[in-house]
């Protein structure tokens, strides 16, 4: 089954599997404090909307640095996607080295050991994860 596409931003795009409930995040270019805690808060909203709960976070075309919102990504962000029922979240790295470290400076402010989160440096390995994770069909990279 093809993605449906939910919300489109020129920093974000936000898509889901109805049938295998995973959804698709493609963070896109440089990223600003406002844009990374926007669509945060539209990646909950969709979750929750969608019933989506385990999350491809797809970095690999964001570019540099954006570590001024690492804090609020880590501890806060992220207990609320606990909270509001995600199951698996597979962050795939950017190639950006900046956005690498920014991604494990949000990891490093988790309240909670128990987020189940696992960061990729490949898309693939984190799509099989997830997959292997639900109960439902396996998503493939065709599909994104």
């Amino acid at each position: 089954m093809a993605l449906v596409e939910i919300y489109s931003q020129d920093f974000i795009g936000i898509a889901y599997d109805p049938v295998a409930s995973i959804l698709y995040v493609d963070w896109k270019g440089y990223q600003s404090e406002d844009s990374v805690k926007q669509g945060c808060r539209e990646i909950l909203a969709s979750m929750v909307k969608h019933s989506c709960y385990f999350v491809l976070n797809d970095n690999t075309h964001v570019k540099g640095i954006w570590n001024f919102a690492a804090q609020w990504v880590g501890a806060e962000w992220f207990p609320k996607m606990k909270s509001a029922g995600l199951k698996k979240f597979a962050w795939i790295y950017s190639p950006s080295k900046l956005s690498q470290v920014s991604t494990d400076e949000s990891l490093s402010y988790l309240p909670d050991s128990n987020i189940p989160i696992k960061t990729f440096y490949d898309l693939n390995e984190g799509i099989a994860w997830l997959s292997r994770q639900s109960s439902a069909p396996y998503l493939t990279l065709g599909q994104l």
